[in-house]
């Protein structure tokens, strides 16, 4: 049996944002775009899921889907009256909760699909039926509050998966990294007084949500110092996550000696993804997540489960995803990223790296003393 294990289902990339063209409902003056336009779409995770079929690398992973989540598993994050009237619209033809949360007819069925896929994920983990896993989860859910969707997010995929593994007694500490380039303000919010869970989130400062993610945000009452946001500028690369990674991220969850380590693994910070400004490329993200896996193996016997979150180009998440898989798995199938030089010849300059350094010294300052 492979060391690692991946969730999905078809029925995920069936879930639909409605007619919006990008984050914008049709009408008027904006015109329909032929799927439907909202940017959180199929394609990129579906592609993912056939760039691993061609290669082979699917035979390397143990591949299975999963139970939605429960009324029960859900009612553990997000208040009634909300699930209630998420799944009434949904029974009828859809509608839009929140802020940029669009759904089609049986988005509710789908999202707590979505959600299964990350509870067995991650709790398979803690068992000890795999190593590592990875879901492909879809909608995401980083940025959605206990009642209040947004960002594409309908339900909290990763706190309500925690929650069940907490129920459950499989795990006491959870630590939650997330590479997203987005703020993980929804599993901030959801934990932001606990110190049970360590939420770490490393974002573009000030892209999604505009007014979130700030270093001064940490926690109150008991979960004072056990929220960390790390925003770095637009125009960070490669070296730049690698290193907040090494300086910041490592010396943290190391302190914390967490049970599970839990990746909200977006492919977003990519330099060609549409909703952001970063400049990270498919071996940034094998790197990170050989250096997750190297300080999983320190603190918690390796036991690192990734759920997928954003990622919003069609041509280039593919090969990120893949790039990720090959490194929890071990696998030899390499999907040979076509866009390497590219990346290699746009990263930035030694002045930008000479400022992410002092960034990077004030935070060891303010997080690490």
């Amino acid at each position: 049996m492979s060391q690692t294990g991946f969730y999905w289902d078809e029925r995920c990339f069936w879930h639909g944002g409605g007619n919006y063209a990008f984050t914008q409902p049709v009408g008027g003056l904006v015109q329909p775009l032929a799927a439907g336009g909202l940017a959180e779409n199929p394609e990129t995770k579906r592609r993912l899921k056939n760039l691993m079929d061609v290669t082979g690398i699917t035979k390397d992973l143990d591949m299975q889907s999963s139970n939605p989540a429960s009324m029960k598993d859900l009612l553990a994050v997000h208040p009634k009256k909300y699930l209630e009237e998420f799944k009434a619209l949904s029974d009828l033809d859809g509608g839009l909760l929140g802020l940029r949360t669009p759904f089609a007819r049986g988005g509710f069925d789908i999202a707590a699909l979505s959600s299964g896929l990350a509870i067995s994920a991650i709790s398979d983990v803690l068992k000890g039926k795999y190593k590592n896993s990875y879901s492909l989860s879809r909608p995401p859910g980083h940025h959605c509050l206990p009642d209040y969707p947004n960002g594409f997010c309908l339900l909290a995929n990763i706190a309500i998966a925690i929650e069940y593994s907490i129920k459950n007694k499989l795990g006491k500490k959870f630590c939650v990294i997330d590479w997203d380039v987005h703020h993980g303000n929804g599993t901030e919010a959801i934990f932001y007084n606990r110190n049970d869970i360590l939420t770490i989130s490393i974002h573009q400062e000030r892209n999604y949500p505009v007014d979130t993610g700030m270093e001064t945000h940490q926690g109150k009452q008991e979960g004072l110092g056990f929220n960390v946001n790390l925003p770095l500028p637009a125009g960070s690369g490669h070296q730049a996550y690698l290193n907040v990674f090494d300086r910041i991220i490592d010396p943290i969850v190391s302190n914390y000696s967490p049970d599970i380590i839990i990746v909200a693994c977006g492919f977003d910070a990519a330099m060609i993804d549409p909703l952001s400004s970063m400049l990270c490329s498919a071996e940034t993200f094998r790197l990170l997540t050989r250096k997750a896996q190297k300080l999983a193996n320190k603190q918690c016997d390796g036991k690192l489960a990734l759920v997928h979150e954003g990622g919003y180009s069609e041509v280039y998440v593919p090969f990120c995803g893949h790039a990720v898989l090959e490194e929890l798995s071990g696998s030899q199938i390499i999907a040979k990223d076509p866009y390497e030089e590219l990346f290699s010849l746009r990263q930035p300059g030694s002045r930008f790296e000479n400022m992410i350094n002092e960034v990077l010294n004030d935070w060891e300052k303010f997080f690490l003393n």
